[in-house]
Parts: C-alpha cells; structure tokens; sequence
C-alpha cells in the first residue's frame, strides 16, 4: 500500500509530534476564524487549505480576486470579484512540480531519459553545455546554466517566452559551475524542460499538461498561461508601492514564460493534485525523490552534510519531519504548498499580493500555537529561489 511506502521513505513521525498533529481541530479553526476576520475583505486576499489524509482539517478565502471591477449590463455598476476555493492563482514557482511531472511521465513512456544529455533534444545549446548537461541536472538545479533574466537586453518591450530563453542561451557557452557539482536555482533550467516536453511528446507543452496531468486528475479549470486566452475565474496579481498603496502588477517581461512559473490553479484543484502525489496515481514519488534528489549547500567533495535537497519541482528537508516545500513569487503574486508525508498533511496558501510572506508566517505561528510542529524552518529554503 502507498502509506507504507512513504513511511519506509520518510522518517517516521516520533510520539510527541503525532500527539501534536492530533490536537483538537476545533483550536485550530478559532484561531484561524479570528485572524482570517482581520483581513482587509475590499483588497488582494489569500486562499488557504490545510488536510491531512485528504480531508479538509481548515479552509478558507479573504479578499478580491480584483479589486478593481468587472462590467455589469449596467455600465453604471460594478461588481468586485471575492476569492473563492475556485479562483485560478498563477503559480509562479510552483509549476515545477508539474514541468518536472511532465518529463517524469514521458520517462514513464520511455520517450526520453533523466540521464539524456539535454543537447540530445535542444541542438541548438552549445555543444559543450549541451552534451555535459543533463536532464536530471535541470530537474535538480544542479546544472549551473545561466539565468536567463541576467541576459535579456534592456532593450526588450515584449514578454519572453521558452523559446526565447533558449535563444538567449544558445549564444553563451559559459555555466557557473561544471554541472553535478553545486545548487543554484535556476528558472533556466525549467524553461528548457518545457521545450524539451514538447519535443518529446510532439505536443505544446499547454497540451500535455492538459492532456497528462490536468484531465486524468479532474483538474477541470486549471490551465497554462497563454497570452490573450481566457483563465476561469481569474486572480489578477498585486503589489504594494513604496507608500504601501495597492498597485496593478500582473504581468512582467517574464511572466509569458510557461516551464518555470507559467501554470494557473486554484485549491479546489491543487488538492486534486496533492491527493495524486500522495496516492502515487502518477508517478511513484517517493522512490522519484529519493533517486533525484541533489543535496542543497553541497560541494563537489562533500555531500554528506546538507539536510535539505531538492528534487522534481520539490525541497527537501530531512529535520524530523520531513517536509517537502516549495514558494511561488512573481511580480504579483505569493504561494506556498508544504507537504508532511509522513502523516499526508498538506498546507496550501496561495495570494495574489507579491511578497505576502508575513501573511503565510503568521498562519504557521497559529499552526504551531494549536499544537502543530513549528513549520517556520522551511521558509529558509525560500531564500534558495532568489
């Protein structure tokens, strides 16, 4: 069964902590009730489910989708749009898990390798970066490419897509580091799976994960980006300016992109997702993990020490419990998804405010004051993304 799998992955959960996890539910909502009662109700707001085994343990919305307005019949109204557990948020960062998904279905199928060299399917790399660099390396940003956000000119008016990401690597022949070698994070890295899922599948890369993720899980509304395509009940992304005042920020020169950050979903549908990987309905996640992962702060003659890793689209961190971590920051909005698997906790928190980390700190301190396990120590692993 998938629960004794994970169990024999993962450490086992001590005594003290289970008893934590099994605190009476009715502190956790009071204390969560009361603070989402603090949120401001006409602003950008946050979406926010926790379960354990799959059932809803807490869950709710504050805020407007758009705080702007939308046309009614009678143009001398307007309507404003309430976050609900169906609003669409872009997921920036965590679409990895789905880019990584995606290439581990098509290894599934054999249609491609991790151990592919990645100039296999994009010829267009330089030869040395292309025969050095591996799939698995962009999977773990272990691969040492360049950022790509460093290389485009200043001169550039339109948004950049994948493709364009290649073409500005193509002219540079230069990693940070030989691969295999060191963590850096690397939004590059995920860009070229994208291009290389199309390859591979002969498929956009929109209609793979349509056709291989989001309609055998019943994720019916979520969807990738695409430039002037309509998005189901969509949040538009925010930002506070240097007076604090709330101010469009939904798009930017790199919000086009689709393998690093380009995915739209919404909780109804992320626990969908989050019930497959806890089910292995896909892959096999822990023994994916376990093969993948790349320990983080490591050095090419030291890979003993780190007690975090990174691996398909996930942290890793092995402090008992393990926890499985990933954040989402672009210009205007701010998730983050936790997963305990060793008990099949879940924790996901999606905002369509940039940089609202203090919202979703604030939320673990009441964890932690309802007699959940302090969760405040994986936020460290977001400083890794920057």
């Amino acid at each position: 069964m998938y629960h004794s799998k994970f169990l024999a992955f993962f450490l086992v959960i001590p005594p003290p902590l289970l008893s934590s996890f099994l605190s009476p539910a009715q502190t956790l909502t009071t204390r969560l009730d009361s603070f989402f009662h603090t949120l401001p109700p006409t602003q950008p707001g946050i979406a926010l489910s926790i379960q354990k085994h799959g059932t809803i343990i807490y869950q709710n919305t504050a805020g407007l989708a758009n705080p702007g307005t939308v046309p009614t019949p009678d143009p001398t109204e307007t309507i404003p749009t309430p976050i609900d557990s169906t609003t669409n948020f872009r997921m920036a960062s965590v679409t990895k898990q789905f880019t990584a998904m995606a290439i581990l279905l098509l290894e599934k199928d054999h249609r491609l390798s991790v151990d592919d060299p990645i100039g296999h399917w994009l010829p267009e790399l330089p030869r040395k970066i292309g025969k050095e660099i591996l799939i698995r390396h962009l999977l773990t940003h272990s691969s040492g490419i360049q950022d790509y956000e460093s290389l485009i000119p200043d001169s550039q008016t339109t948004q950049v897509l994948d493709k364009d990401v290649l073409d500005l690597l193509s002219h540079h022949d230069s990693t940070y580091f030989p691969p295999d070698t060191r963590f850096r994070y690397s939004n590059s890295g995920f860009c070229l799976l994208a291009l290389i899922i199309e390859r591979a599948s002969h498929q956009s890369y929109a209609d793979f994960i349509k056709d291989r993720i989001f309609l055998p899980l019943d994720m019916n509304h979520s969807t990738v980006y695409e430039k002037d395509h309509p998005i189901f009940h969509r949040a538009m992304g925010y930002a506070k300016d240097s007076n604090g005042k709330t101010i469009p920020r939904d798009q930017s020169i790199t919000s086009a992109t689709k393998g690093d950050g380009g995915i739209y979903t919404s909780l109804v549908d992320y626990r969908k997702w989050t019930l497959a990987l806890q089910q292995n309905r896909l892959i096999n996640l822990p023994a994916t993990l376990r093969r993948l992962r790349f320990p983080i702060g490591a050095t090419e003659t030291n890979r003993t020490a780190p007690a975090n890793f990174y691996a398909a689209g996930w942290f890793i961190s092995t402090h008992s419990p393990t926890i499985l971590f990933h954040s989402g920051g672009t210009c205007g909005f701010n998730n983050y998804v936790i997963q305990i698997p060793a008990d099949d906790w879940s924790i996901t928190f999606f905002s369509n405010l940039a940089d609202n980390h203090a919202t979703f700190l604030q939320i673990l301190r009441l964890l932690k004051a309802s007699g959940m396990t302090d969760l405040t120590q994986v936020l460290s692993l977001e400083e890794q993304t920057r």
